[in-house]
């Protein structure tokens, strides 16, 4: 056998004997490289490890970690709740109309999915249930509502594509993500909405309701309804680069924490500290060792061979961008973002050279697919957290989670058939798409 089809039955192999991503892509690259190179470029690994994570622009990786850590902590998503509660009203499907524009909300401050989940599930649950929802109903609303975050600027998956793929601006990104993110949130809440006037599923206790004032909501939920125009408004006006608008989301995050909402301390602070530095370092792990996989299939060939046989399928553009998306698809159901992005990217990017397509829509339509993957069981780690908040079994949210799956295909179709609805935001605020 070719060192090619050695590198790729290795990483097949380690992946189903259950060994953590990161090493799989180490040792499968040391494989490549013993296989089809020499025992002596394994002196190497040190350097691409090391290389592979001294780029300036994954600094925002932890730090937008930090950030959603720090609102979440923070009592933000409680008061974006009872503000959305306030400004809807009692209504059938009102709690998930509430659950939608929060976890959208939320998006736009933290950039990662399962974080996202997290803190409108702890939120949102107990009255969702007191209201008459269904737990695998709400647990898989949330978990699908809160994978716009990676869509929603500042993301952390769009971060790492503009890295991987080279010469894609980020602020290009973050603008083209913003209307596919809210259009994946409208194709949710239509079924959402229709599904609970169906059953008869009350918004929310009526007499709670009443009582919450829209003003007064409103004046507590405003500090957290400022953080994504502070980054996205810094972004525009060229105020600070994408990297430093993460370290200011950290600074507006810890001042809403420590003394508006108060509900955070010095301790707390330190502590989630501690929380994003072991969550980045699962994150940097990864993208150090798929370093290892990348520099390996590189010299090899093993990518450009891959590249080729799938240009090779067929010459309808349209057909392979289905198959790409399929692919991605059943990977995202499988893995996280980052590692998706670091295995399939070296491969897709001489595709998407080929067939011409724009880096920017195409990094949008891989980032809506690897959303559906993430409230997508088997592995679904959004379904997985909203789950262990519910108590309730994963297999039980498997109905609802293909509603959602098909709803939001609905959306990814439509961005993959009209493209201006990505690039139409980017192109008009001057950005290289």
């Amino acid at each position: 056998m070719s060192p090619d089809v050695w590198m790729i039955l290795a990483f097949a192999g380690f992946l189903i004997a259950g060994v953590p991503v990161a090493f799989a892509l180490a040792l499968s690259g040391a494989v490549g490289i013993l296989a089809g190179l020499s025992p002596e470029m394994l002196a190497t690994l040190g350097t691409n490890t090391y290389n592979s994570v001294a780029k300036y622009p994954l600094i925002a990786i932890p730090l937008f970690i930090l950030t959603g850590l720090i609102f979440e902590r923070a009592g933000v998503a409680l008061r974006l709740v009872r503000f959305a509660q306030a400004l809807i009203g009692p209504r059938h499907g009102g709690l998930a109309l509430v659950a939608v524009l929060v976890c959208m909300i939320m998006g736009g401050m933290s950039g990662s999915g399962p974080a996202d989940a997290a803190a409108v599930a702890m939120v949102m649950l107990p009255s969702m249930t007191k209201a008459g929802y269904p737990k695998p109903f709400s647990a898989t609303l949330i978990a699908a509502s809160a994978s716009t975050a990676i869509l929603i600027p500042p993301s952390v998956a769009l971060i790492l594509y503009s890295i991987v793929v080279p010469g894609v601006d980020l602020r290009a990104l973050f603008a083209a993500g913003l209307f596919p993110g809210i259009l994946a949130g409208l194709a949710l809440l239509l079924p959402a909405l229709w599904v609970s006037k169906r059953y008869g599923w009350e918004g929310s206790p009526g007499e709670s309701v009443e009582r919450l004032s829209v003003r007064g909501t409103f004046k507590q939920a405003l500090p957290a309804l400022f953080a994504p125009v502070l980054i996205l408004g810094g972004l525009r006006s060229g105020l600070f680069t994408p990297t430093e608008a993460a370290v200011v989301a950290v600074a507006y995050g810890a001042v809403v924490g420590l003394y508006l909402t108060r509900e955070l301390s010095w301790r707390d602070l330190w502590e989630l500290f501690g929380e994003a530095a072991i969550i980045s370092g699962v994150v940097m792990l990864i993208i150090a060792l798929a370093g290892i996989f990348a520099w390996a299939g590189t010299m090899l060939g093993t990518f450009r061979h891959l590249a080729e046989w799938i240009i090779g399928l067929t010459d309808n553009g349209v057909l392979l961008l289905i198959f790409v998306m399929l692919a991605v698809l059943v990977a995202g159901m499988l893995l996280d973002a980052i590692s998706i992005y670091l295995i399939m990217m070296p491969i897709l990017i001489p595709v998407m050279q080929h067939f011409e397509w724009n880096p920017v829509w195409f990094g949008i339509l891989l980032a809506m697919n690897i959303a559906i993957g993430q409230f997508t069981p088997p592995v679904a780690v959004n379904l997985m957290v909203t789950t262990e908040v519910a108590k309730i079994r994963l297999e039980h949210t498997l109905g609802w989670a293909l509603l959602f799956v098909l709803a939001m295909a609905c959306a990814l179709a439509l961005v993959a058939v009209f493209p201006a609805i990505a690039l139409w935001l980017p192109t008009m605020l001057g950005y290289n798409v």
